[in-house]
């Protein structure tokens, strides 16, 4: 698990062909790859990847077919800049939200206007991860806990001030270009412990503080 707080930024250094499979070396600060230990997850630029080899100023994640077809990791080139977090220890801070590193899909950047030193960008984003937006609830994109400022029929918008600028880079996408998506969690199993009642199945009972709390929602 990761809280969409990035640790710092990497860079791409090689991609290299492993049967089905692809080695991502990725450069990132010494201290962070010193760090690392083999097989820990890190996510890297919201999907979570498990590290097969760390040394130096870089450190390996085998990527899966299907993570190159689901993810934006596929498309990226030597120099890409990434963001890393490394996962969640018990007894840190939940700054963030609850990610899990596991992509839902991929959106675009539709727009972007300065707002003061801030900047507003809105994402199209595909039905599956719309159905799970609500204005001021948490998505992650490329990796970054995010809170939805407005939400659209097939898009959503979102605000990222100075400090977030300073940290990420996701001011410096065009229009255009896509990133990963990871809806809210939460909302995922919402959806599935309702559902029984949506197809009217089973027995109903009451949807209030009781039912929330006796299923570990509050």
């Amino acid at each position: 698990m990761f809280t969409g707080l990035i640790e710092t930024s990497g860079v791409l250094r090689r991609v290299t062909p492993k049967g089905p499979l692809v080695t991502l070396v990725i450069g990132a600060p010494a201290a962070m790859v010193a760090e690392l230990t083999l097989g820990e997850s890190v996510a890297v630029d919201g999907a979570c990847l498990t590290v097969v080899r760390s040394g130096g100023e870089t450190f390996d994640v085998d990527a899966s077919a299907e993570t190159l077809a689901r993810t934006t990791l596929g498309a990226r080139r030597t120099g890409d800049a990434l963001h890393l977090e490394r996962a969640l220890r018990l007894g840190d801070r939940l700054g963030g939200h609850i990610v899990a590193g596991h992509v839902d899909a991929t959106g675009s950047i539709r727009s972007r206007v300065s707002v003061g030193e801030a900047l507003e960008v809105v994402v199209e984003a595909p039905p599956e991860v719309m159905r799970y937006v609500v204005a001021k609830g948490s998505i992650a994109v490329d990796g970054v806990s995010l809170t939805v400022n407005a939400v659209l029929p097939d898009a959503f918008s979102l605000v990222l001030i100075p400090h977030t600028q300073s940290i990420v880079h996701l001011h410096r996408k065009q229009p255009g270009e896509r990133v990963n998506l990871e809806a809210d969690l939460l909302g995922k199993y919402v959806e599935r412990l309702l559902a029984p009642r949506a197809e009217g199945s089973g027995p109903r009972p009451p949807i209030d503080l009781e039912f929330l709390a006796r299923h570990g929602f509050v």
